[in-house]
């Protein structure tokens, strides 16, 4: 079976293009920016470089953009408090907390804590509800929108495919066995996923359409 090469570079500036767009008619047509609040505790490099992404992003795009650090010592309360906040802000339209978070902090509660009209990460149990359900006018996490995209733009039929996901995360494994199963256009694809109890990966892997 021979591969078919994804030029996600080309793809990524089509969207970043598309979505520029959009963002300057929101402003001329409405007098509204976008606005994106992104939380980091701690300093893990790898969190710190790609929060610095985001906020680099957020600025080629137009969009308004707030960065709150806090040390890794913070408290749950005290970051569900300005999460809270944040909630109500009428300048912020996403709010983004980094993970891994320090062990003190619950991820569930803080994920639970977003509002979820706000929850671009689509971590809310409101936004995994929908996404299992089908129903799409929910968030979805970044990465499976993102692979779901790739395949889209590149032409690649999903319907009746075999699709073998490896790995069964709730931020990319998980979500982008429900986006390509979906009862959907652009979806209906028969999905494989593989996790670490796995038996015979590598002969699951060479039957799918798409790995």
């Amino acid at each position: 079976m021979s591969a078919t090469l994804i030029d996600g570079k080309a793809i990524a500036e089509q969207i970043n293009q598309e979505t520029a767009a959009a963002v300057q008619r929101l402003k001329a047509e409405h007098g509204l920016t976008p606005g994106l609040a992104v939380i980091l505790v701690g300093d893990n490099p790898a969190s710190a470089a790609y929060v610095g992404m985001k906020d680099k992003m957020c600025a080629r795009l137009g969009l308004h953009s707030e960065r709150i650090n806090l040390p890794a010592s913070t408290g749950q309360g005290e970051l569900l408090a300005i999460i809270n906040d944040l909630n109500f802000k009428r300048t912020i339209h996403g709010i983004l907390v980094q993970a891994p978070l320090p062990p003190q902090i619950s991820e569930d509660a803080v994920f639970a804590a977003v509002d979820p009209t706000k929850d671009v990460d689509g971590f809310h149990p409101l936004n995994v509800g929908k996404l299992a359900l089908g129903d799409p006018t929910g968030f979805v996490p970044c990465t499976p929108a993102g692979v779901h995209q790739l395949l889209i733009r590149s032409g690649i039929p999903l319907e009746g495919a075999h699709v073998v996901v490896v790995g069964r995360s709730r931020i990319v494994g998980r979500p982008v066995s429900l986006l390509l199963s979906a009862k959907a256009k652009n979806a209906n694809a028969t999905v494989t996923v593989c996790h670490s109890r796995i038996q015979n990966l590598a002969a699951i892997c060479r039957s799918a359409d798409i790995l």
